[in-house]
């Protein structure tokens, strides 16, 4: 049955592949049988989207179409100066697009913008969407964070396979590209924090849910990818020099680790901390009341476990459990050993809360009643244990294997995939569940999509093999001030 599974998954994603000119250049987000007016933009290539599949494909030793996308979105990046020549395979698709000033309703977008998507028309015509064609009209902050991390899981697939000729990472146009990224995100701003701000929906939850602000997820990519960055940047005066992300990394490190974590002992400092404080030997540096906690917080951690709470602000903890922010947290190194032990150890604990029949919830606790109407603006998409809010998605299998497999419990992600086993096949994999307990198919979840049959495989191919980790961990590579 197993090898049913995945030689249907394998199939499936290579039928989802997109082409410009004859070359393999992405995967669609969805390959269901649809009419085309209500295809959406499933049939868009999205940069989160891709990088399962883009680590399935580097898993499966198939590195041309990674390559091939990471050329042809570094084509399509808003870049005002550009390169004077078209280089690379896509060279044309770089004189046409770059150079030019990134305009949406008379706003200028900044320079270094990787699109949320791009779509490869019937003609062979390029339609970049840097969101604004997206639901609220915002610009993705995660596509160039998952796009660098992705370049370094390329690379490393080329080391591991003996084939120094085929990187990328130094060549001059991809030297730009990882250091325009970095601009924005290193940029100056009102902020006090080492962390990274963005609005609302500007990642994978891609709708109003409260996320605003300085969302987990983000700091987890944000850290991923300026570790990615070092790995990758040459030491040049033209580009961004490696001091600068060395500075920043160990503060967002240390920041996340000491302010975002809770347990048991930070639920109990948090009931008696004191309010109003001034100065800089405040201990209650954001002035959180106690009667913030929600009461599902203290029975939620036991002794052992503890997470990575979803946001912090001022007067404002999200005490919700975000799944790819923890996950991602444990694979980047950004979470402590001890910390990644805890949350595998909460996981284990609250198994049928965050788990169900179909890995696995997005966030717990779903909002609910008046949060629903007041934080997601009674959105139809996101009521209580559906889609972003609180729903199940499978697509998480790989980052929960991964997390599994870097803090040695791998019992956790065969028991998540053979509880996945039971149902994506028949369920012709779609793209979320629906309800507490993850085993109604979406409403409006739309079938055989992409990530969720990449998800699938990366994490077969993970337990099937574990150095595959190597493309995604940092284990073999010094930390900061080491060389």
């Amino acid at each position: 049955m197993n090898s049913r599974i995945v030689e249907e998954a394998q199939a499936r994603l290579k039928q989802s592949i997109m082409t410009y000119q004859q070359q393999p250049v992405g995967t669609v987000a969805a390959k269901e049988d649809v009419l085309e007016e209500e295809q959406l933009n499933y049939g868009h290539c999205f940069v989160r989207d891709f990088v399962p599949s883009g680590l399935a494909f580097l898993m499966q030793g198939e590195r041309e179409i990674v390559r091939n996308f990471l050329e042809f979105t570094l084509a399509l990046q808003s870049d005002r100066a550009g390169l004077k020549k078209g280089q690379g395979l896509f060279g044309e698709v770089r004189q046409h697009w770059q150079g030019k000033e990134l305009l949406i309703d008379g706003i200028r977008l900044g320079e270094g913008l990787m699109p949320a998507s791009f779509e490869v028309t019937s003609n062979q015509e390029i339609e970049p969407d840097f969101g604004q064609r997206a639901i609220g009209r915002v610009t993705p902050v995660d596509s160039g964070l998952w796009w660098i991390i992705l370049l370094r899981a390329y690379e490393k697939a080329c080391q591991i396979a003996n084939r120094p000729e085929e990187k990328i990472a130094h060549r001059i146009e991809f030297q730009r590209g990882i250091q325009l990224i970095l601009d924005i995100c290193l940029s100056k701003r009102f902020d006090m924090t080492p962390t990274m701000l963005v609005p609302e929906a500007a990642f994978m939850i891609d709708r109003r849910m409260g996320v605003y602000g300085h969302p987990l997820e983000i700091q987890s990519l944000f850290h991923h990818a300026l570790r990615a960055a070092r790995y990758e940047l040459l030491v040049n005066e033209s580009y961004i020099e490696k001091r600068e992300v060395d500075s920043r990394l160990p503060l967002l490190t240390k920041y996340i680790r000491e302010r975002y974590w809770l347990d048991p002992k930070r639920v109990r400092a948090i009931y008696r901390y004191q309010t109003e404080e001034f100065g800089e030997t405040a201990l209650n540096k954001f002035n959180i009341y106690e009667n913030s906690v929600p009461e599902w917080v203290l029975p939620w951690v036991d002794r052992k476990g503890g997470y990575l709470v979803g946001n912090l602000g001022v007067g404002w903890i999200d005490f919700r459990f975000f799944s790819q922010g923890n996950l991602l947290s444990i694979i980047s190194g950004l979470a402590t050993p001890e910390q990644s032990n805890s949350i595998m150890h909460l996981i284990e604990l609250q198994w049928s809360k965050l788990m169900g029949n179909m890995p696995m919830k997005l966030c717990y606790p779903a909002l609910e009643e008046r949060d629903w109407e007041s934080i997601t603006g009674c959105d139809p998409k996101n009521v209580p244990w559906s889609y972003h809010n609180g729903g199940s998605w499978p697509v998480l299998l790989w980052s929960l294997t991964a997390a599994a497999l870097k803090t040695k419990k791998i019992e956790i992600a065969e028991r998540a995939i053979q509880q996945a086993e039971h149902y994506l096949l028949d369920d012709e994999w779609p793209e979320y569940y629906d309800g507490k307990n993850g085993d109604v198919i979406g409403r409006e979840a739309r079938l055989y999509q992409t990530w969720t049959i990449a998800g699938y495989l990366v994490a077969k191919y993970l337990i099937q093999d574990r150095d595959h980790l190597k493309l995604i961990t940092f284990g073999d590579e010094p930390e900061l001030g080491e060389e």
